[in-house]
């Protein structure tokens, strides 16, 4: 006789810490020093390209392990803690090796920093409001936002070695980041301004 506790089928029976969605997680985080280290190389076709496949991948990956933690009931608290996590190592490694490698002007270097001062910023309000049993729900623009913060670090990856495929590379990955950096400040500010209701109520 079959037990009825048993797994139900299509739904992975697995630890939650190894389960897929922490897997992919894991990846991410896998992933930061190899793409720095690829763009740290002298500017080589092959490891801009490698760079970007990497960074591609893992965030491509940001979108499944969300999705099949839902699906399949994986959320686990390592997940969720470990989740932004990877992303923002991710995001902030990649500005922080571009601006190394000498792809920010005088005034793009500027969305860089407003984009790494505001994941700080939100980071910190967020671990404050955890300890007053607050949540702080990721907004729409707060999605879209991070959309365009991967697009532009994809192209800004890819650099030089994408101008055959797509011409203006670079220039298309500054605009888009200064895109970021706009949509960076209205939910940084969004999200401080909710925040601090609940600072002033305590």
């Amino acid at each position: 006789m079959i037990d009825a506790s048993l797994a139900k089928p299509g739904k992975p029976q697995t630890s939650k810490r190894w389960s897929l969605p922490n897997l992919l997680t894991y990846g991410r985080v896998v992933a930061v020093p190899l793409v720095v280290g690829f763009l740290m190389l002298p500017d080589l076709t092959w490891a801009r390209w490698t760079a970007f496949i990497i960074f591609a991948l893992a965030g491509i990956s940001d979108f499944f392990d969300g999705y099949f933690a839902r699906i399949w009931q994986q959320q686990s608290s390592m997940g969720r803690m470990l989740d932004p996590i990877a992303d923002k190592l991710l995001v902030a490694a990649c500005l922080m090796a571009l601006a190394e490698i000498g792809t920010f002007n005088h005034w793009t270097i500027w969305a860089a920093i407003i984009i790494l001062c505001r994941e700080i910023l939100v980071s910190g309000l967020r671990e404050y409001l955890a300890e007053l049993r607050v949540s702080l729900p990721v907004t729409r623009i707060a999605k879209w936002k991070t959309t365009a913060q991967i697009l532009a670090l994809g192209f800004l990856i890819v650099g030089p070695a994408g101008e055959r495929v797509v011409p203006g590379t670079a220039q298309i990955g500054l605009v888009l980041l200064l895109v970021a950096a706009a949509l960076t400040l209205y939910t940084g500010w969004d999200y401080m301004r909710a925040g601090f209701k609940h600072v002033a109520d305590d």
